[in-house]
């Protein structure tokens, strides 16, 4: 079995997508390593915030399966594929395979996002802190530490939300 990491994010109807895909993950890879769930601003573009977090469950599958069944899942979540930067309802992105490293077309292992952004490294640090990655062989615990996240901040949130009272 190989352990895998995902990035989850989501900023249209936020709650909403990334309940759904927490739900469809878990029904087809059954128990699932989740961080918590953090707010932060889109990197790039203007839009509104994400929800981001990063999943780690383990599979027989292979790299290019588990990222078929990622992109189905973000298309059953209206997901629009656009070549630009842009809003999203969910997003999906295979980071690690165990240790494989690896580039086949569109499918990339590591995932460079890992050393980009707050909103991937830091989740994944959580809940993989002592693991490492395999290029660097630094812990993504000890490369959170180094990251220069100034401005890419991370926000926590209560995850599930609370439900709205009655009538709001």
């Amino acid at each position: 079995m190989a352990q895998v990491y995902v990035s989850v994010g989501s900023n249209l109807d936020r709650e909403r997508n990334i309940a759904t895909a927490l739900q469809l993950l878990t029904d087809r890879y059954g128990e699932l390593q989740q961080s918590s769930v953090y707010e932060s601003a889109a990197v790039g573009f203007d839009s509104a915030p994400f929800y981001n977090l990063v999943l780690g469950f383990s599979t027989q599958e292979s790299p290019r399966v588990i990222q078929d069944q990622l992109h189905a899942i973000e298309e059953r979540c209206g997901r629009q594929r656009t070549a630009t930067l842009s809003a999203r309802t969910l997003d999906l992105d295979l980071l690690l395979y165990d240790d494989r490293v690896m580039a086949d077309g569109k499918l990339v292992l590591p995932r460079e996002d890992i050393n980009r952004y707050a909103f991937v490294l830091g989740p994944l640090a959580e809940i993989a802190g002592t693991a490492r990655h395999p290029v660097t062989a630094l812990s993504y615990a000890d490369m959170w530490a180094a990251f220069d996240d100034r401005d890419q901040l991370l926000t926590r949130i209560d995850w599930p939300p609370a439900a709205s009272p009655a009538g709001e």
